[in-house]
């Protein structure tokens, strides 16, 4: 398993685009992708998961990759955040 911390720079936090493109993204990899965001786990390749956790900026959370593919979903994940999620 691999994870990294990032802060969530979106003036809107996460909202449906970037949040789309987390999920879009995410979604061709077979490894498990998670969003830990306080107490929450949430299933980074769902669109509706992710905007029901309500992260707004400012935000830390912590993207969790688990699997055979893990290496290269977090080099994504840099660069999604690279990418501001889309923004």
């Amino acid at each position: 398993m691999v994870s990294r911390t990032v802060k969530i720079e979106n003036a809107e936090g996460l909202h449906m685009r970037p949040a789309g493109v987390v999920a879009k993204e995410m979604g061709k990899f077979v490894c498990d992708v998670t969003i830990v965001f306080g107490d929450k786990r949430i299933n980074a390749k769902s669109l509706i998961n992710i905007i029901s956790a309500c992260i707004k900026c400012g935000s830390e959370v912590t993207f969790e990759c688990d699997g055979e593919d893990e290496a290269a979903a977090m080099a994504k994940i840099e660069e999604l955040e690279s990418q501001n999620f889309g923004e």
